[in-house]
């Protein structure tokens, strides 16, 4: 079977759990901080996807940057589609809080069941289903001491779906002295397969594998060190490579994965689009190890034609099309297209440090090459009122084009941008009164901005923004997203302040 051309869901798209159920597949992706919770996307043929839609609406507030809901995994039995997730809570120096939950649902489009809690022994517990009808759970167990390594191995937990709980009791099946997490067991030809992510979701990412004869173990090691990585290959176009599961197609066995396109500045890798899904076919050996079919251990980018993407959201719908939209933690208050037909009008809410109430709605960036622009209505009467365009990481990496106020320049434009704790503003730009039409253009590591009046000739505001610094690579803390573009109003003095948007465009070519 051919490779897709990679990523087969492009953008931020990380920690793919992949199902089939007769001729369909269905793709679960982690959203962390992002709302609606867990991503599914559909395909009858693995190449071409859709966005099927989003399985949970959770409430998310007061989470971390790069913390809330974790790895996925979706499986089907007993003629129902189980979800298990993590939420992490907290993840302060050895300590993290997670919570472990599943749900189930006749239909991938829900309705989902209540949550059942599973535990909180750690983090990326998935599902499988064994032939004699019993459902287990493997995940990492978290170790919070700080003389012993934090991925303390992986674990496997009897789920007991009658009484919907597990048994309590979890065996240790494999350590590692590096880190192992992102476990899958397969049960084929006779052995219980073991599909490991190894060496931490960055550079040194890697699928590997154990095998056993019994479920318990014990677990032998795969004789090559990996079924898939990068680290080797700092060139190759697609890096990060790891965190795989398996599906059988009617053609052979496939390998989902995650994978980045980083761009370059100053020679240095920074993966802006986040950590996206690929897929290669793979095969077993005379020995019966997983192998890719292609040879190696370097993901295939895969054949195809260069795309170009395109679409606008003009705000006629009734609600906000969050198969395109997500925001931050919770669903969005204080949005309407109704009070203005054809407009989207977003109440002012918290800063951009909040963990609670942002008012903004994120686009994930899928390409290098991306043009974004919205119309916008604003009339802010105070410095604590701005509203505007923003490519966004998370609360201490955004750059924004915002309309606001002060009293020497009146309603003007600035370009802001925080950087982990400093924050740096432009020049005030001077605009007319009425509807502007903002404008960002992503070129790799660089992001530039510009404005429209009524005249709608386009003026450039001077100067380039470091895109680059909106990745997980750089400054040197825990981040697992991906850069998205979209729209924010800010109403720091909480009073009801509001901006108004139409005709948000996003072209991207890659």
């Amino acid at each position: 079977m051919p490779t897709p051309r990679n990523p087969i869901l492009r953008g931020f798209n990380p920690d793919p759990s992949i199902l089939r159920v007769g001729e369909e597949y269905f793709i679960a992706t982690s959203t962390f901080e992002f709302h609606p919770a867990v991503r599914i996307h559909h395909s009858t043929n693995l190449v071409d996807w859709t966005v099927r839609g989003h399985a949970l609406e959770l409430d998310l507030r007061g989470v971390p940057d790069s913390g809330g809901v974790w790895a996925p995994s979706l499986t089907f039995a007993d003629d129902r589609f189980w979800l298990a997730y993590s939420i992490v809570r907290t993840m302060d120096g050895d300590d993290k809080d997670i919570d472990n939950y599943l749900v189930t649902s006749e239909s991938i489009d829900g309705p989902w069941s209540e949550p059942v809690h599973l535990g909180s022994r750690g983090f990326d517990f998935s599902f499988f289903h064994d032939d004699d009808g019993t459902h287990w759970i493997v995940g990492v167990q978290w170790d919070q001491r700080p003389e012993h390594p934090s991925f303390g191995g992986l674990v496997l937990e009897q789920y007991l779906p009658d009484e919907r709980r597990t048994s309590g009791t979890a065996v240790l099946i494999h350590q590692e002295p590096t880190l192992v997490e992102g476990p899958n067991l397969y049960r084929i030809g006779g052995w219980y397969h073991l599909l490991i992510a190894a060496g931490g979701t960055g550079w040194n990412h890697a699928v590997t594998a154990a095998r056993s004869r019994h479920l318990l173990g014990p677990y032998e090691r795969d004789p090559q060190p990996f079924v898939l990585t990068s680290r080797d290959a700092p060139g190759a176009p697609l890096q990060k490579a790891g965190h795989g599961e398996l599906v059988q197609t009617a053609q052979g066995w496939m390998l989902v994965h995650l994978g980045s396109r980083p761009t370059l500045h100053l020679g240095e890798r920074y993966s802006t689009l986040g950590r996206e899904t690929c897929l290669q076919p793979v095969v077993f050996d005379d020995e019966g190890w997983l192998r890719l079919a292609e040879g190696g251990h370097h993901a295939a980018i895969g054949a195809g034609d260069v795309q170009e993407r395109s679409w606008t959201d003009d705000f006629d719908g009734r609600e906000l099309d969050t198969r395109r939209w997500s925001t931050l933690r919770a669903a969005l208050a204080g949005a309407s297209s109704q009070v203005r037909p054809g407009w989207l009008r977003l109440r002012g809410g918290h800063s951009t440090a909040s963990v609670f109430d942002q008012s903004m709605i994120l686009t994930r960036v899928e390409e290098h090459e991306t043009d974004f622009s919205a119309v916008i209505d604003a009339e802010p009467t105070s410095t604590r009122e701005s509203a505007g365009i923003i490519a966004w990481y998370d609360r201490a990496g955004w750059i924004q084009l915002q309309v606001t106020w002060d009293e020497e320049h009146g309603r003007h434009l600035r370009v802001v941008s925080r950087d982990g704790a400093r924050t740096v503003r432009s020049d005030a730009v001077t605009v007319p009164e009425g509807v502007l039409e903002l404008h960002a253009w992503l070129r790799g590591p660089e992001l530039s901005f510009g404005w429209a009046g009524t005249d709608g000739v386009v003026r450039r505001i001077d100067g380039v923004y470091p895109a680059w610094t909106l990745s997980d690579d750089h400054g040197g803390r825990l981040r697992f997203t991906g850069m998205f573009l979209g729209l924010r109003a800010d109403d720091l003095d909480g009073r009801g302040w509001t901006a108004d948007f139409d005709r948000a465009r996003l072209r991207s070519h890659g």
